[in-house]
């Protein structure tokens, strides 16, 4: 076998699978990179885990320390009951914040999709110190961002339709529904690797999962009232930001991207011809313009 000088000098950092200990909570995280290096602590979304990360993660560790948790009732992370854990994303950014101290994580650039958003978010204006820059991926912080699926579940509300509320609901967490969340506004469709949404699918089958899904998406109107406290945050410390964003996403319209520049003025957007999983279908466009922004 003839290796080229580069492929010979080019340094290797294999991902790490590991777990912690976190208030007797057992939360798994992806680690790769050096650990010298810049650290990105990536959050991620609904339905998915750190598993969402994966396609970007060898790419970055090539040059930046990753790190990407998965919450407690996801992934490979424990799953307390809704009697043992309260599922709010108060609780969760809690946990968060722990494994931030027991990792010993000083500053670090804070990568966040979906879900990541309000828990990133909370961390963010806890301790500004920690934060080096943002880099957001359809992670939603204003009202002006929600899309198709917000407005009808909002709808639904308004019109007191609870059966047809709890049905949509469901249906989010469904075989059917957690596949179109991926699928959903994808430009290449094909390019959307099936091992994705069928890994989120059978976290989703353990016992009690989607009943703590349930009560978590219940909980998600408690970040609305904190958008303008997360909102104020940006304009007062105006962190480097870089906003990746598939325009066609269902949760958070292309709105919702634009609207980091009313608040932001180092920051750098692009929008992508895809959905709320754009990474999916775009991840070594990702990956380049990631390491673009951190470079800079």
């Amino acid at each position: 076998m003839n290796l080229t000088k580069s492929y010979i000098d080019k340094k290797v950092y294999p991902v790490k699978h590991q777990t912690v200990d976190i208030d007797g909570i057992s939360i798994f995280y992806r680690e790769a990179g050096n650990p010298a290096a810049e650290t990105i602590l990536m959050l991620h979304g609904f339905p998915s885990s750190s598993h969402m990360y994966r396609k970007i993660i060898e790419g970055l560790a090539e040059q930046y320390h990753v790190i990407a948790p998965d919450y407690p009732g996801f992934g490979f992370s424990d799953t307390p009951s809704i009697a043992d854990f309260e599922y709010t994303f108060d609780n969760i950014s809690i946990v968060m914040k722990q494994f931030i101290k027991t990792l010993k994580l000083k500053q670090f650039y804070l990568l966040m999709q979906d879900y990541g958003g309000p828990i990133g978010m909370r961390i963010a204006t806890a301790d500004p110190g920690l934060i080096k820059g943002l880099i957001i991926q359809n992670a939603n912080l204003y009202l002006e961002g929600l899309g198709e699926w917000p407005q009808k579940m909002k709808a639904y509300a308004e019109q007191k339709a609870f059966e047809e509320l709890a049905a949509f609901k469901n249906y989010l967490l469904s075989p059917e529904g957690i596949k179109e969340q991926y699928i959903a506004g994808a430009f290449h469709p094909d390019k959307i690797d099936s091992v994705a949404y069928l890994t989120d699918n059978a976290f989703f089958d353990r016992a009690h999962v989607r009943e703590i899904q349930t009560v978590l998406m219940n909980n998600y109107a408690s970040n609305f009232p904190k958008y303008p406290e997360w909102q104020a945050y940006l304009k007062k410390f105006q962190p480097r930001t870089l906003v990746l964003w598939g325009e066609h996403d269902k949760f958070f319209s292309k709105s919702g991207g634009s609207a980091y520049g009313k608040d932001l003025n180092n920051v750098e957007i692009h929008f992508f011809n895809g959905g709320h999983f754009m990474m999916e279908e775009y991840p070594e466009e990702a990956t380049s313009i990631i390491s673009a922004f951190l470079n800079k």
